[in-house]
């Protein structure tokens, strides 16, 4: 390990790295393995937070050390229905006709952990979609880009389109809240804005 790594990133997200690039944190990403299950009367927000401060503890736990561990998920929220990956092509669409032409939450869960503590915070950012025909769904999905995204659709890429308007945090949306982030890094004296 690098003496200069200051944190450890419980994710595989290319999202949440570039968005720690971003802000000059110096990391090293660790692979860990947690289910992403919602139990029967779990409801979204406790779901997501739940799940950030579990893959914090994961990595925690592989990484043995006192070096925090930063965990993340999100969801989306519509007609109380958590809508997370879509599991084929069928899937997406319906998905985004759900979305089409309404508004929906963006729950992002942020926790940093390490042997001593774990603390979480979550932004929710309330998006609102214009109209989507069954012929652009599909089109969209052909393009590669929902299949790995909760609720179907990527804000910082191609799905940038389909957004009417936003109320929150836009970094909460691509899958890691900034403001909230750097609160607890702040708290666990991981430094910012460093450079390679």
């Amino acid at each position: 390990m690098s003496a200069s790594v200051s944190l450890y990133l419980a994710s595989q997200s290319p999202r949440r790295r570039e968005l720690l690039d971003q802000i000059g944190v110096s990391y090293k990403v660790v692979s860990i393995d947690v289910e992403e299950c919602a139990a029967p009367s779990e409801l979204p927000l406790a779901y997501v937070c739940r799940l950030a401060a579990d893959k914090a503890a994961a990595g925690v736990v592989q990484t043995a050390g006192n070096i925090p561990v930063l965990g993340s998920d999100t969801v989306v929220v519509c007609d109380d229905l958590l809508l997370e990956k879509p599991q084929s092509r069928e899937h997406a669409v319906a998905m985004l006709q759900q979305l089409s032409g309404r508004g929906h939450q963006v729950i992002t869960a942020v926790c940093v952990a390490n042997t001593e503590r774990s603390e979480t915070l979550y932004s929710l950012t309330e998006v609102e979609f214009r109209g989507i025909s069954v012929a652009e769904a599909e089109s969209y999905w052909e393009s590669g880009e929902p299949a790995d995204k909760a609720g179907g659709y990527a804000i910082q890429g191609l799905g940038a389109v389909f957004v009417k308007k936003m109320s929150g945090s836009y970094t909460g949306v691509v899958g890691l809240p900034l403001y909230e982030t750097q609160l607890l890094l702040n708290r666990f004296n991981v430094p910012m804005w460093q450079r390679n």
